[in-house]
């Protein structure tokens, strides 16, 4: 059974590590020393389970996987999640907020996360999934394994934070090791947790609570985060303008974002001045009529240093913006190896054919057949409420029903469980066939 930190007061917020980046993930908050909230582990793989340095750890497919992993298919990791729900719903139940952070693009992570997400909400918890899509030259296959797992967590969360990695090329340098350039990946993925959560738990010179957050981030579905530094008399313009125009937001801006959640962190000589100047400038940037939530994190260790982590959400063309992301990526693949894009054929207009004649078919009397009425005891088990004893993950047939006056409504964000396996192409378990048979 996962064990918790007690004495915490106010919401309680969850964050989920799934699969081996999202392990790595949260072992780099937990070396950082994210305070305020909880962490659970998921993985199918059991040796890198037992390696991670959270307390709470959940096996996933046990009996699907032994233990062995997912073996880079999503399939096997949604189906390995879908196994445990019960394990999950346990683990997450009393929490008010569940970061869901993964890797996409294997099989635990890209595949498990939609389902733990599902989760996640249908225990009442506000969802963001926070998670990376990989580098290009991790190949063509994984990303495209990354794309379908991001269009399944976007169904299944509240709001979906994607962070880049390869733009994150774009801030390293030439000399930077492949072990530090995901060792950036995981900080950004920190400082997205944080940046949220911060605002949270932290007392600070502008409060924010938790309704706040859920008032900008619930139901949202895509949102962009940007993170800036500044220092020296400028610092708060250098650090917001550093922000919302971070390489990590790709090619889309916070323009036309109408939820932006602002993190202001500093030190004691952090002045109100400097959020003023700081909140103006981005306030400027996003829809005219876009509600800020911001709020200030007092950090002693930090001098004459400050850092900004906007969240925007709720754009009012969210399919475009996908859109644009999805061309982002797919762009290089379409591209001539010296930089020039391959010309497109042109259209040819084929003439239409001529109009067949159909042969003439005798017009055939068709009889109906009385269908018999429902018996009465079917009627009734069709009238016959829900369990709601029962977590509304293990319910059949309670789309659509009326909640009886006595019980608890839902709350208004709660989304249908995860029913369906995105990542399959048919019913049929690849399991269900001999090992020597399989491709």
């Amino acid at each position: 059974m996962p064990e918790f930190s007690a004495g915490q007061a106010g919401a309680k917020i969850r964050v989920v590590g799934v699969g081996g980046g999202g392990g790595n993930a949260l072992n780099n908050m937990i070396e950082h020393r994210l305070e305020g909230v909880d962490f659970i582990a998921c993985n199918t793989d059991r040796q890198a389970l037992e390696a991670n340095r959270s307390t709470a750890k959940v096996q996933l497919g046990e009996k699907l996987t032994r233990g062995l992993g997912a073996g880079a298919n999503p399939e096997v990791g949604w189906k390995a999640a879908h196994e445990d729900q019960a394990r999950l719903a346990e683990s997450l139940r009393g929490s008010d907020m569940v970061f869901v952070t993964a890797g996409m693009g294997g099989g635990t992570g890209t595949g498990a996360a939609p389902v733990i997400a599902g989760v996640a909400r249908e225990v009442g918890a506000l969802t963001v999934g926070v998670v990376t899509k990989p580098f290009d030259f991790e190949g063509r296959q994984r990303m495209r394994k990354a794309e379908e797992g991001i269009r399944a967590l976007r169904d299944a969360v509240d709001t979906l934070i994607v962070i880049p990695n390869q733009r994150l090329l774009g801030i390293a340098t030439q000399n930077m090791s492949l072990l530090e350039s995901f060792r950036r990946a995981d900080e950004v993925l920190y400082n997205a947790v944080r940046g949220i959560s911060d605002l949270i738990t932290t007392p600070g010179l502008i409060n924010v609570d938790f309704a706040d957050v859920r008032t900008i981030m619930c139901n949202t579905g895509l949102a962009l985060m940007g993170t800036g530094v500044g220092r020296g008399d400028h610092r708060a313009m250098t650090a917001a303008q550093e922000a919302i125009a971070s390489p990590l937001l790709e090619d889309t801006t916070i323009d036309g974002a109408t939820g932006i959640l602002i993190n202001i962190t500093g030190g004691p000589d952090l002045t109100l001045y400097e959020i003023n100047e700081a909140t103006s400038l981005i306030q400027a940037a996003a829809h005219e009529d876009a509600n800020i939530i911001f709020g200030t994190v007092i950090n002693e260790n930090m001098r004459d240093e400050v850092m900004i982590t906007v969240v925007a959400t709720g754009f009012e063309n969210s399919r475009s913006t996908t859109h644009g992301l999805h061309r982002t990526i797919t762009a290089g693949h379409h591209e001539h190896s010296r930089g020039g894009r391959i010309p497109t054929p042109p259209v040819v207009e084929t003439p239409p054919p001529p109009p067949v004649k159909q042969p003439y078919i005798q017009e055939q009397r068709v009889v109906s057949v009385p269908v018999n009425a429902p018996t009465r005891q079917a009627a009734a088990e069709a009238a016959a409420e829900p369990d709601y004893d029962k977590p509304a993950y293990l319910r059949e047939g309670t789309r659509d029903r009326e909640v009886p006056a006595g019980a608890a409504q839902p709350r208004t964000f709660r989304r249908e469980p995860v029913t369906a396996n995105p990542f399959s192409q048919s019913d049929q378990s690849e399991f269900d066939t001999p090992t020597f048979l399989r491709r």
